[in-house]
């Protein structure tokens, strides 16, 4: 009897004191983050490779904020080449672009890609461990430390399965134009193809599409794990497993506890996204002095021109620290009193429908037909390209109506302006309505384009040369 008892807890109790890595778990809806079920969930254990998943949230920041591209090159430091397995086998010294590297960390849980990111964002990984602490307080990870990038064992590097809950709902939420990495079964590193660690998972649980895993020998075998189903979606959270089936057998358990238990309908509550910092040391060793306090800033005013007519610019990058919606720019051109309007924009960091005008950066100009009553041609070209050479296009969709083309334009324009600078604005009348196109291409920009714009779940599809 004893050894049967024995038995019965191995198979199916791998989470319970045999395993050495102590258990916890957490089942959270995460429409709402109401939790459903907790064990051990504020107990500070190793994350292992769980670790990543900050990684890469602070690299989309980044990139969102525009303090890197994808397309950067970063060189690999004898540092991250030298981190052990799991690993791309960088070698020091070489260039690669920070897209592999993302895809690398997230799918194969590569160490060494993973330190080549932070060091590339902060400038060490010491500064990006302090970087990923400071945003893990901002989401309220209350009780999480990152020492590294990578989540390999070390002395105060730490964090609770309802911190990592919490981490893993805003990667969801926050930027899910990239949350399709963690749902892909291999991917293209550049150097050699990746395949995902969590691949059996996303293959065996229905309505599973990521999020992250992580071993140690002191951490266990983790997962967060995120699975929707008919409009509800559950994350699951397991730290201590004693092994892979073992661990993907109990969340599976944790998620459909958490299906079971959650309303079919609930209101999306997104979580409130923590405030952006750069590096802290971009403006090290600088002194700033403020002599007086200032009362009062006044907006500089449009100079007088000559007697000629005066056309109707809107002096965006001159007013400090403003936020425009791209429907206010249709409502200035279509209040317009002249035929054209030049609208200058700052180079811009997108936030969904927003673009934010930094003042420190030459704008590029942006020229929108204003004049409602003039007559239209069959085809508009908002904008002319410098390069005659290029002749692929991206449609983006068809519209009945033409200011409907023009408007989704417009805001695809504000929202690829690093992809799609320097396209054509293009509307095409049909017997069957309007396309709506970017014009002007190179092959290699109009597919990159496209990719990023599938990525943010909008259409696009390439139009080749004719």
């Amino acid at each position: 009897m004893y050894v049967i008892s024995a038995m019965f807890t191995v198979l199916v109790g791998p989470w319970t004191a045999l395993n050495s890595a102590p258990y916890a778990a957490v089942v959270m809806d995460a429409r709402t983050g109401k939790i459903y079920h907790s064990r051990n969930a504020d107990t500070r254990l190793h994350p292992a490779s769980l670790t990543k998943m900050m990684t890469l949230y602070v690299a989309f920041q980044a990139i969102e904020q525009s303090e890197i591209s994808l397309d950067s090159y970063v060189t690999v430091s004898r540092n991250a080449s030298s981190e052990p397995p799991s690993k791309l086998w960088l070698k020091t010294g070489q260039k690669i672009q920070l897209r592999y590297l993302i895809r690398a960390a997230s799918i194969k849980s590569a160490n060494d890609a993973a330190t080549a990111i932070g060091e590339a964002i902060a400038g060490s990984e010491v500064e990006f461990a302090k970087r990923m602490t400071r945003t893990a307080r901002a989401m309220g990870m209350d009780r999480t430390t990152f020492k590294n990038a990578h989540g390999l064992t070390q002395s105060g590097h730490l964090s609770t399965a309802r911190d990592m809950t919490i981490l893993g709902r805003h990667i969801i939420y926050d930027y899910p134009q990239y949350y399709n990495l963690f749902s892909r079964r291999s991917a293209d590193a550049k150097v050699r193809q990746v395949n995902n660690t969590n691949r059996r998972f996303l293959r065996a649980y229905k309505g599973a599409d990521g999020i992250k895993t992580g071993y140690t020998r002191a951490a266990g075998f983790n997962l967060v794990a995120s699975a929707e189903r008919g409009g509800e979606r559950i994350i699951a959270t397991m730290f201590g497993g004693s092994s892979t089936p073992a661990r993907n057998a109990r969340v599976a358990q944790l998620l459909d506890m958490g299906f079971k238990r959650a309303p079919s309908s609930a209101k999306l509550q997104r979580p409130r996204i923590p405030p952006y910092e750069r590096n802290q040391n971009e403006h090290k060793g600088k002194t700033v002095r403020l002599m007086t306090a200032v009362k009062r800033s006044l907006r500089p005013k449009i100079r007088p021109f000559g007697s000629g007519p005066v056309p109707a610019e809107l002096l965006i990058a001159a007013a400090p620290k403003v936020q425009i919606q791209p429907d206010d720019i249709l409502a200035a051109l279509q209040s317009a009193t002249s035929g054209a309007v030049v609208v200058q924009l700052a180079e811009s960091t997108y936030a969904p429908g927003m673009a934010r005008i930094s003042p420190r950066v030459r704008p590029p100009r942006l020229s929108f037909v204003a004049d409602p009553v003039a007559e239209q041609p069959t085809e508009s070209v908002a904008r002319r390209s410098k390069s005659g050479s290029r002749t692929w296009a991206i449609n983006i969709g068809k519209f009945n109506f033409r200011h409907q083309a023009e408007r989704v334009l417009l805001r695809m324009a504000l929202a690829e302006m690093s992809t799609l600078d320097g396209a054509d604005r293009t509307v095409k009348a049909r017997a069957t309505g309007y396309d709506a196109l970017f014009t002007g291409l190179t092959q290699d920009s109009a597919d990159l384009a496209c990719r990023r714009l599938h990525a943010q779940q909008l259409s696009c599809f390439m139009v080749a040369p004719s």
